[in-house]
């Protein structure tokens, strides 16, 4: 089983007259669970979700796709939004509304006392847990917790816009990547965060200083990782897109059920991955994310929708 803890919301996403909102479930974790679950890995949600309308939509969602919420907690604060701008291509850009919502009232004393003795990861997204202090707390005492405990896979998925303080923002992200076993970020976030460095040598420095595992997605452009046995990079796959919206979630969970079907997810199994199998989870998880893309919002595919030949790496 895996673990994902973060943000559960409501993305706002245009219809095509631009004119009208669909109500669409998101939250990068969120949409990481349903991924996982919808592809057969088992899968349970920490996240604060609201008993509002929206509220209620989430969890129908997170439970259609067989996602456990058993230790999901009721929030009594209304669900956090997010208003989507798709630009010609189909990439998205976010505004949220997370003050006096479910996600920004995360407290400590709310953290179950143990995860489930079944799961053998925790994946954790830095969208709103990096810019939300109350978030960032608690969730830095559920990893520095689980740490002894189990591997840590980690999308920082930055939202800058979100944060008042952007030195604490890249303070704690430094802070997140050393205590990390597997940690995924894309080209654009790296864009923002260290402009004008290469990939490679960012990703080199990460691997460096702890995760076993540093993979960069690149879009249309395919992904660079570098692993134990080395860097390993894949071109893009040619795909209709819909739009962008969750695409690196659905590469996430894509990547996690890679792993995790091939015994790799535990620390001592993962520090020991040949680059045939890390290529082989790649190339899933880019498969994944592609048929995402063909989709409007975050809709990721089904176990069954992905080619058997896939399923069996």
């Amino acid at each position: 089983m895996i673990v994902v803890c973060g943000e559960a919301l409501v993305d706002l996403v245009p219809l095509q007259d631009r004119g009208t909102y669909a109500a669409r479930p998101g939250g990068s974790p969120a949409n990481v669970s349903v991924g996982l679950g919808r592809l057969g890995i088992g899968v349970t949600l920490l996240s604060r979700i609201a008993d509002d309308g929206f509220g209620r939509l989430l969890r129908a969602h997170l439970t259609d796709s067989r996602v456990d919420l058993s230790i999901a907690v009721s929030a009594r604060e209304p669900t956090t939004l997010a208003v989507v701008t798709l630009d010609p291509a189909g990439g998205a850009e976010y505004v949220f509304y997370v003050e006096g919502s479910a996600d920004g009232a995360w407290q400590p004393a709310e953290l179950p006392g143990a995860l489930p003795d079944s799961a053998v990861s925790l994946h954790v997204s830095g969208s709103l847990a990096l810019a939300i202090p109350a978030m960032g707390d608690t969730l830095e005492l559920l990893l520095r917790r689980e740490r002894p405990r189990r591997t840590l896979t980690f999308d920082p998925n930055l939202r800058p816009q979100l944060a008042r303080d952007p030195v604490r923002l890249r303070t704690r992200l430094d802070q997140w990547i050393a205590q990390m076993d597997v940690v995924k970020i894309s080209s654009d976030d790296l864009a923002w965060l260290v402009p004008g460095e290469p990939i490679e040598a960012v990703a080199a420095h990460w691997h460096s200083r702890g995760p076993v595992l540093v993979v960069v997605t690149r879009g249309a452009e395919g992904v660079h990782a570098i692993g134990p046995a080395g860097p390993v990079d894949l071109p893009g796959s040619q795909v209709r897109v819909a739009d962008t919206v969750g695409a690196g979630d659905a590469f996430m969970s894509g990547l996690l059920a890679a792993l995790d079907r091939a015994g790799r997810l535990p620390r001592d199994r993962l520090a020991a991955i040949p680059a045939a199998t890390l290529t082989s989870a790649l190339a899933y998880a880019q498969q994944v994310a592609a048929i995402t893309c063909t989709r409007t919002g975050s809709d990721p595919p089904w176990q069954g929708e992905l080619n058997s030949e896939d399923e069996r790496r």
